[in-house]
This record gives structure tokens, sequence and C-alpha cells, in this order.
């Protein structure tokens, strides 16, 4: 059985490696997506990826009995919910306000969707404030790389960090779930 630690390392580094490689297609094609796929078209791209490559990242970490499409329905869900809270959020009110009440958002459906699929019962909103510190430090502290670095370096530098930091916050909730929901 891995120890939190491990599960967190394990699950920035992989979950990492995925958010780079969809971090490249917007350093590299986000004009191109944009004109051939549209706005949504390109959102809607970048958040598969995501559950894709996120979720298959992240299945060695999930709990024995959920591993397969099991875990990847579960995660697929609670990526695209987050996904649609957190752009909803920051269309309603572009700029900080609306990055950070994304995340905000993002994180506490995400985290209801995996209190609900892993049945936690104890200290349920603790994981949606893992997902957000999370989820914030990666977004944030990316985004200062990206501002400071020249596309792409900088694009990729946001992508490896906000995963880095968000598959950590992962690994975290996948490691402790499953024990919220035996602690009765």
């Amino acid at each position: 059985m891995n120890s939190l630690g491990r599960s967190m390392i394990q699950g920035g580094l992989s979950f990492g490696m995925a958010s780079l490689v969809v971090f490249a297609t917007v350093a590299f094609g986000e004009r191109w997506m944009y004109t051939h796929l549209g706005l949504w078209g390109a959102y809607v791209t970048w958040t598969v990826l995501f559950i894709g490559l996120g979720g298959g990242a992240l299945l060695p970490l999930a709990d024995k009995s959920w591993r397969g499409w099991r875990f990847f329905g579960l995660f697929g869900l609670a990526f695209f919910l987050y996904s649609v809270g957190w752009v909803a959020a920051y269309f309603a009110k572009p700029g900080p306000l609306g990055e950070w009440l994304g995340s905000l958002v993002g994180s506490l459906v995400m985290g209801q969707v995996f209190v609900i699929g892993f049945k936690v019962r104890k200290a349920p909103f603790r994981l949606a404030l893992i997902l957000f510190l999370a989820n914030s430090a990666g977004y944030f502290a990316g985004s200062i790389l990206n501002d400071a670095f020249p596309r792409p370096t900088g694009m990729l530098l946001w992508g490896g960090l906000y995963g880095i930091c968000l598959g950590a916050g992962l690994g975290a909730v996948l490691h402790l779930a499953p024990k919220q929901a035996a602690a009765l």
C-alpha cells in the first residue's frame, strides 16, 4: 500500500507529465485550435485530453476496487465537472477574480464528485480543500512562470507546474478518500 507522500509524489509526477502534453497543445497549437475548432471546441478537446491522459496517469493510484473503467468514469466525471465549473466561473467574472472563483468552484465540484463516488463520510470538505490548495498553487504559480518566460517556454512551465501541484492533490485525494469512506 502506498503512503500519502508516495501517492502525492507519484500523482504529481504522472499528472504533471499529462498536463505538460495538454499545455504543449496550447503552447504550439492554440491559434490553430481556435481557428479550426472554435473556443468551445478547443476547451472540450483540452478537457478530453486531461481526462484521458490524466486518468491514465492516476490509474495506478486508484484503490484496487476502482481500477479500470470504473475509475475512468469517476475521474472523467470529476474532471469534466471541474472544467465546467472553472470555465463558467471564469467567463462570469473574467480576470483574476474569475480565476480564483474558477479554482474554488472547480475544486468544490471535483471534490464533491469524489466524495459521492467514494462514499466519503468523514470530513468530506477536506478533499475539496486539498484540491483547491493544490489547484490554486499550480495554476497561479504557473501563471507567474508563463508571464515571466516567452512562449512556448512559459506555457510549458505553467503546464508542468500546474500538473505537478494538482496531481499531488489528486494523489492525496485518491489515497485519503477510500480511508475516509471506511472510517465510520
